[in-house]
């Protein structure tokens, strides 16, 4: 049994919501944490307890180094959230995050016989689509900067402080080495549905490639697209929200 006000460095909220019946564990973009997700519960259904994943090398784990190859953070992942896997869960991701939740989904499959009740995935292409882009975690700092500035999800004023950001910069780049070096292994679909959320202005994220999370999921699959580009998380925070929460009533529905 886990205690309420349990604390940790993957979850920086306490388990606060005792007759929740569906824990959802949220995985940040390249670069974010878990304040992505900070004032989501309060436009949740209250029977969600949102549980944002906080990864080394950010918040108030920015001593920490962050992983730069996606197995070894999968497992870790694991290894950390499998006590409080005690009830019905599910996975909500954003870019990296959506692969993290995605493979963490298959790990849990593969290693402890456990699936989460939905797999929500954001902004982020279907994993046996290869990339088409050149890996940008190693290049020069200044190209490094242009392409941070092309993806328009780290504020100018944040991009434009020089000492600020040599102390985010070897996080954004692990991350981005995380997603650029990963390789796809081909498995069975999940037994769990997907739901899938699109940008219409998302360069990296088409419909077509958000499409083809449908053949990754033996259960349902569904497409949301709202209005926005890669970081429509936050731009259109309020329908995105809307319709997970829409989702999330279905899926206790079927608890």
């Amino acid at each position: 049994m886990i205690e309420t006000k349990t604390l940790d460095r993957w979850l920086p909220s306490p388990f606060a919501n005792t007759k929740a019946a569906l824990r959802l564990f949220c995985f940040p973009y390249a670069g974010g944490g878990s304040l992505s997700f900070r004032n989501w519960a309060k436009d949740l259904p209250s029977t969600i307890e949102i549980c944002p994943i906080e990864l080394p090398g950010r918040g108030f784990r920015l001593h920490e180094p962050a992983f730069t190859r996606l197995e070894p953070l999968v497992q870790v992942i694991a290894e950390a959230l499998t006590p409080y896997l005690d009830r019905p869960f599910s996975f909500f991701g954003h870019s990296m995050g959506a692969l993290l939740s995605f493979e963490l989904a298959r790990f849990l499959r593969r290693n402890n016989q456990l699936l989460p009740a939905h797999l929500f995935v954001s902004g982020r292409r279907s994993p046996q689509i290869p990339s088409s882009n050149p890996p940008t975690y190693d290049l020069p700092e200044p190209d490094f900067l242009l392409e941070l500035r092309r993806l328009n999800g780290t504020p100018a004023e944040v991009l434009d402080n020089a000492e600020l950001m040599q102390l985010l910069l070897p996080t954004l780049r692990a991350d981005l080495a995380v997603v650029e070096t990963s390789i796809y292994q081909k498995e069975i679909p999940l037994d769990c549905p997907i739901t899938a959320f699109g940008g219409y202005e998302d360069s990296e994220a088409s419909i077509d490639m958000l499409l083809a999370w449908r053949e990754q999921t033996n259960a349902a699959f569904a497409l949301h697209m709202l209005q926005g580009d890669h970081f429509f998380l936050h731009s259109a925070r309020s329908p995105l929200l809307e319709l997970l929460s829409q989702d999330l009533l279905r899926v206790v529905s079927c608890l």
